[in-house]
């Protein structure tokens, strides 16, 4: 019903419920969820698991986590640029404040005078379609788009 009502509204107001931990907060929901046994590599501690639901054009800046992540794609599909953390400073990160693991570079439309470097900044491109489990390591950068309606999953573990 949530992907249809967001279909009829045609993406207008651009509802996204992102990073959301609903599986703590409707437990039912999880019944269909099974925890990828890669959580247990490293130390093994699972730190969340959030939903990302949202229609086509919905957008994660780039930015980094500290946490190891498996992005599953559900519904729909999404388009992700990695970038490793030695090209940090290609991203033009925000020097102060809670958002330090961000980039000020918008994704879409960059700003070449503002951040030359960005241009030269190697990166990967990913498609994810439903079934589709993407890892993406502590500290690399990821900027993700909703090509279409989209549900994805994320399971953070240390």
């Amino acid at each position: 019903q949530v992907l249809a009502s967001l279909a009829e509204e045609g993406g207008r107001g651009r509802r996204y419920l992102a990073q959301h931990e609903l599986f703590d907060q409707v437990p039912s929901l999880g019944a269909d969820l099974c925890v990828p046994d890669y959580t247990a590599l490293g130390e093994g501690k699972l730190q969340s698991i959030n939903a990302y639901l949202g229609p086509a054009g919905t957008t994660t800046p780039f930015h980094h986590d500290p946490h190891h992540n498996l992005l599953a794609q559900v519904i729909g599909a999404k388009y992700v640029r990695l970038v490793r953390p030695e090209h940090s400073e290609s991203l033009y990160p925000f020097q102060s404040g809670p958002t330090t693991n961000s980039s000020q570079v918008d994704a879409d439309a960059p700003d070449h005078e503002r951040f030359p470097s960005y241009a030269g900044a190697p990166f990967s491109d990913v498609l994810l379609q439903p079934g589709d489990v993407l890892y993406i390591p502590p500290k690399h950068w990821h900027y993700v788009k909703a090509l279409s309606q989209s549900f994805s999953v994320s399971f953070w573990w240390r």
